[in-house]
């Protein structure tokens, strides 16, 4: 495999780890966000703030 790469093997397939692990760390990120914004909604919504907006029905 190595070979068919070609002389710039190395190159190559450290770029294309160096991509996998920041897309990784971006889906990381983005979950863990998403948990953070669904305790502070809950935790207001608990206080008795609601969302704003009316009913789209």
């Amino acid at each position: 495999m190595m070979d068919a790469l070609g002389p710039h093997a190395g190159f190559i397939l450290a770029a294309y780890l160096a991509a996998a692990v920041i897309l990784l760390g971006l889906a990381t990120t983005i979950l863990l966000d998403r948990r953070a914004q669904r305790r502070a909604l809950a935790a207001l919504e608990e206080r008795g703030v609601g969302r704003r907006g009316g009913s789209t029905s």
